[in-house]
């Protein structure tokens, strides 16, 4: 199966770049460039692409905003955000807004064409050290914009969740990976996948960045 993706960035150069090493990587194809945020927004409303490569800082309607958009109508379309920054406040905003990850600039092609196909499978780009500073983001930035949704009570908005689906939320929050998470549980690496499916729907949430900010806006796991 072919993934279809669409760039975003202002600069023609890098655009022009990202297209020709996606169009000579196996089962990728480019369907489209976009220089602005509002025309991102339209070419994924069009093409309804797999995955978007996402600038942040881009004239007329930013990266962050034109995310919001697209995952807020699209829901099947996976943002990839591009930075110079390694995590600065805009990407924090940007995977609040629904983003499935970002990458640096920089980073090598072959990992860039690998965070591709990773997103395009539902998985969310972030490794621990990614999640260690989105909790320094945490601790600078108390106020939630989303939040789980509430329970009877209201007592922490994780009240439909079972105790295992807590500990597996809480050890996503801290970075581990599925494989890490199987072998502390010792649980099975399927049964590992069926509680984050659970999860995911439990709290409406896209993929696994989004499951973090939900384990720390419900207050399930604190920074530090």
């Amino acid at each position: 199966m072919e993934l279809r993706v669409l760039v975003a960035d202002d600069q023609a150069l890098l655009r022009g770049s990202f297209r020709v090493l996606i169009d000579t990587a196996p089962g990728l194809r480019a369907v489209g460039e976009a220089g602005t945020g509002a025309e991102a927004v339209e070419l994924a409303e069009r093409e309804r692409p797999d995955v978007v490569l996402m600038d942040v800082r881009m004239p007329e309607m930013d990266g962050i905003e034109a995310t919001r958009r697209i995952c807020r109508d699209l829901p099947d379309v996976r943002v990839l955000i591009l930075t110079t920054f390694d995590l600065d406040s805009y990407v924090y905003s940007a995977l609040r807004a629904g983003a499935s990850g970002f990458l640096l600039k920089d980073t090598p092609p072959a990992d860039l064409l690998s965070a591709v196909r990773v997103v395009a499978s539902g998985e969310s780009l972030l490794a621990p050290s990614i999640t260690r500073r989105l909790i320094t983001e945490f601790v600078r930035r108390p106020a939630p914009v989303r939040a789980a949704p509430a329970g009877p009570d209201g007592a922490d908005g994780l009240d439909g969740l079972t105790g295992r689906e807590r500990e597996v939320l809480a050890l996503i929050a801290r970075g581990l990976s599925n494989a890490e998470l199987a072998e502390h549980l010792h649980l099975s690496p399927a049964t590992v996948k069926t509680h984050i499916g659970h999860l995911l729907a439990k709290l409406q949430a896209r993929d696994r960045a989004q499951l973090v900010i939900a384990a720390y806006e419900t207050g399930l796991v604190r920074p530090g």
